[in-house]
């Protein structure tokens, strides 16, 4: 493996200790080491959020904790769900006076665990309630939304819901958000290369030269299809052409696009990528809010990269281009700093 490691079990702990290094004063782990909580300066909010998922994502979850976003995030092994205890103490050591949403990907580990979280917070007077990121449309179709994986159009939930918890949202209303944004939110990926996850030490699948998988996701699912790798334009219509085929522009509203780049692309592929989607929007007459390009939710050293589109209606731009202060994410909107 070309990785820079100790022990690969321990690569997730070792992490968070380089994170509590980084940013002292601003996020400190719960007694499990698997709970981060931010402590810089914040809202007074009513309600607090705490996302969460496997590692192997960075900058994703931890990245989005701050003013305008998460609170805490829950920290898995690689590629792994974090069990419930990290949730439970981020919760608690939130101490919400309205209650606690979780956020997080349509996975089976993850919906178990923080379910889990969920009824043993129940049981200590603690209020919950989930919204799980579903906007992968390779995944399932549209009539089926609720089996979809949750991929990078996940950030623009974490924002609107953060933006919405800033505002002094109660609990009700920030889930109100997080749904608005999740609704109206499309991803698609392309996958070039493998990843290798540390402790098993060989690709998580096998794709051969010239070779890509069209709608795989994060974790090495497969896709819609294998096929020759195409040109970028090429591979920018077919991102885009499912996704406005799925439904994401027929409310009329402007748009939000992000390009995301998974771990080995550069952001150089995804800005010629960008440029395919900016001309065939501006065709059609579609009105572009924002474009956006980074490492957003990454797969470990995955090549590839996925698009999401966000129709943003007058609720959602607000949402959207409040401001915020992510700990160590790109840029989401004109409200970032």
């Amino acid at each position: 493996m070309r990785k820079l490691l100790n022990d690969p079990f321990a690569c997730v702990d070792e992490m968070v200790g380089g994170i509590l290094v980084a940013y002292p004063g601003l996020v400190e782990a719960t007694p499990s080491g698997r709970g981060l909580v931010y402590t810089g300066p914040t809202s007074n909010r009513k309600t607090r959020i705490v996302v969460g998922g496997g590692s192997g994502h960075e900058p994703a979850f931890f990245g989005y904790l701050g003013p305008g976003l998460a609170d805490a995030a829950a920290v898995g092994n690689v590629f792994a769900s974090p069990s419930a205890e990290p949730a439970v103490e981020a919760a608690e050591r939130l101490a919400p006076s309205d209650g606690v949403l979780f956020l997080y990907g349509n996975y089976g580990g993850d919906v178990m665990n923080f379910d889990m979280a969920a009824e043993l917070l129940a049981d200590r007077g603690v209020v919950s309630e989930t919204v799980l990121v579903t906007d992968d449309v390779s995944s399932a179709p549209r009539e089926d939304r609720g089996r979809r994986r949750g991929v990078a159009g996940g950030v623009v939930v974490f924002k609107a819901a953060g933006a919405r918890a800033d505002e002094g949202g109660s609990l009700a209303d920030v889930v109100a958000a997080a749904r608005l944004a999740n609704e109206r939110t499309r991803t698609m990926g392309v996958c070039l290369g493998p990843c290798t996850v540390p402790t098993a030490g060989v690709p998580t699948f096998e794709l051969a030269d010239g070779e890509m998988d069209v709608g795989m996701g994060i974790h090495g699912e497969s896709g819609l299809r294998r096929a020759a790798t195409a040109p970028a334009d090429e591979v920018a219509d077919e991102l885009l052409d499912t996704i406005l085929a799925d439904g994401a522009a027929e409310t009329g509203d402007p748009l939000l696009v992000l390009v995301n780049t998974l771990g080995a692309t550069p952001v150089m592929e995804a800005f010629i990528v960008l440029r395919r989607v900016g001309q065939r929007l501006a065709g059609v007459g579609l009105e572009l809010h924002r474009s956006l390009v980074g490492e957003y939710v990454t797969s470990l050293e995955m090549a590839g990269l996925s698009l999401t589109v966000t129709a943003v209606d007058p609720e959602l731009r607000r949402l959207i281009d409040a401001p915020a202060r992510p700990l160590c994410a790109p840029a989401l909107g004109s409200g970032w700093w």
